[in-house]
């Protein structure tokens, strides 16, 4: 669905660009939340957005979609291995976010295009 799209390595590629962000920073003792916690927090509230904003989905685009979230986070995941467990700060989460933001985008662009080609 969308992690086999252009725009999907483009988002990945932004994150590789953006990786500076995560290494060797700092958190507040504030934080509580992980790096990845984060992530899921994030990237949850943007897929139950998908699915909200689109009601005709059926049970199998819907679980079609939650295994690409499980793709996802898998990737990043592996490309944020070394810092998954860090506490987040605000300058990640901010990062986080958008990252998320342009995940929804992205399923938002496939999703609309399929309704069209229907």
């Amino acid at each position: 669905m969308v992690t086999d799209t252009d725009g999907y390595v483009q988002i990945i590629s932004y994150l590789t660009e953006h990786l500076n962000l995560f290494e060797n920073s700092t958190s507040s003792a504030l934080s509580t939340d992980t790096v990845m916690a984060a992530i899921e927090v994030e990237l949850g509230e943007q897929i139950i957005a998908v699915c909200s904003q689109n009601d005709s989905l059926t049970y199998n685009q819907r679980n079609a979609i939650i295994r690409e979230v499980d793709a996802i986070l898998y990737d990043l995941e592996e490309i944020l291995s070394g810092v998954v467990n860090n506490k987040v700060n605000s300058a990640q989460k901010e990062f986080i976010a958008e990252f998320a933001g342009l995940i929804k985008n992205l399923f938002d662009g496939v999703i609309h295009s399929q309704k069209l080609a229907q």
